[in-house]
Parts: C-alpha cells; structure tokens; sequence
C-alpha cells in the first residue's frame, strides 16, 4: 500500500473506507480485533476472534466486561484479570472462539463510582452493599450490545465462560442461543474471597464455597 504520492505527501483516505478491524498477535495465537462503535453512549467496544465462527458446534464465547483495575492493574480484589487471560487461554486451547471486551467498567457504574465504592468497601461494606449505598445498582450492565456484536459476527451458538446466569438470560432474551455455561472459576486468593462469596450467596453466580 503506497502512503505516499508520486510528490512525497501522505495519501489521505477517508476514514469512513477503513474498517475498524485488523490483525491481533497475542500470546494466545494470532487474533483478529474488531472494533464496534455504541453510537448511544460513545463508547467503543472490542471483539477478539480466533479462527472460523462457521464451525458445527456452538462457538466457545467469553463477554469480558472491562476492569481496569484488574485486567491493566493486576489488581486482586476482583476474578477480572485472570478470568480474562483464562478465556483467551480457553480459545487458544479450542483452536477457535471469541472474546468480547465490552466498556462496562465496575458492572456497569463507571471507574469514578467504582473506586468509591472499594473506598466504602474499605471500611466493610460488601461489593453489593457498595454500590447500593452509591444509589447505584448492583449490576447495571446491559449485554445488549453484546448480542448486537455476536449478530454482525454471525454467531448464534454459544458456550459462554461465565459464573453469571444472568449474563445467560439477558444473551437468549436477545435471540442468543446459550447451548451451555462453562464455569470460569480462577484467581480466587485471600484478597477477593468475600467478593466471590458475596458473588455467589448474594448476587446468584454460580460459585459455591467449596470453589472458594
């Protein structure tokens, strides 16, 4: 591809002629990355594939909401970060899924609303209770447009790594066939125990004591 004419300029091209979409080299194997735009909240999402999504079985799928903390931070307090490298892990192992980061920092209630929320958490509350007291919800992500991502993916069959049944529901009640939940039970340490205690009694993901 010339970038430059015959004069030594930069070529220009109209951004709106070049897909957001290229080539991904991971430690995981060689993914491609798609961006999606949410024209309602600004906010730009990513899909990872690996592979042909056309396989006869129902394609291996994690939903990754973003965690700043723990997936760039290393952070322990949550699953986040080793949940996201053990998806990617997953996929490279199976030959060919995807990943769907989507821009849902905190479940839903932003990285600000967040960070209070650890404050308060701080001082004992758990992460429900947290968020409660902001007025926030307890979860307020919406998957939506994660159905909409799969959709322009051609992807209907899925396995879904995840804890969440509600994930499940909200993924079918937009046309998403969940063939199965395969549990995605990792990280657990002495820092984020409670969290996944409170996660399991409370907030009904399938996690139970003897995973903890």
């Amino acid at each position: 591809m010339n970038v430059r004419n015959s004069d030594g300029d930069i070529v220009l091209i109209e951004s709106n002629d070049v897909p957001s979409e290229a080539k991904l080299p991971t430690d995981y194997g060689e993914f491609k990355i798609r961006i999606f735009h949410e024209e309602s909240t600004g906010l730009d999402h990513v899909a990872l594939t690996l592979g042909d999504m056309q396989g006869p079985d129902p394609v291996l799928i994690r939903v990754h909401s973003e965690c700043l903390t723990g997936d760039a931070f290393a952070s322990r307090r949550c699953d986040c970060g080793p949940q996201l490298q053990a998806a990617l892990h997953a996929i490279s192992d199976r030959g060919w899924g995807c990943l769907l980061y989507l821009r849902q920092e905190g479940r839903g209630i932003g990285l600000h609303a967040k960070i209070q929320a650890y404050h308060l958490q701080d001082k004992g509350a758990d992460t429900l209770d947290a968020n409660l007291m902001l007025g926030l919800p307890a979860d307020g992500r919406d998957y939506s447009i994660a159905s909409s991502m799969l959709s322009a993916l051609d992807i209907q069959e899925v396995s879904l790594l995840t804890n969440n049944p509600n994930k499940v529901d909200q993924l079918r009640s937009h046309q998403i066939h969940v063939v199965e939940m395969v549990p995605l039970i990792v990280g657990v340490g002495e820092h984020n125990r409670e969290y996944l205690q409170t996660k399991g009694k409370r907030m009904g993901h399938h996690i139970q004591p003897s995973d903890l």
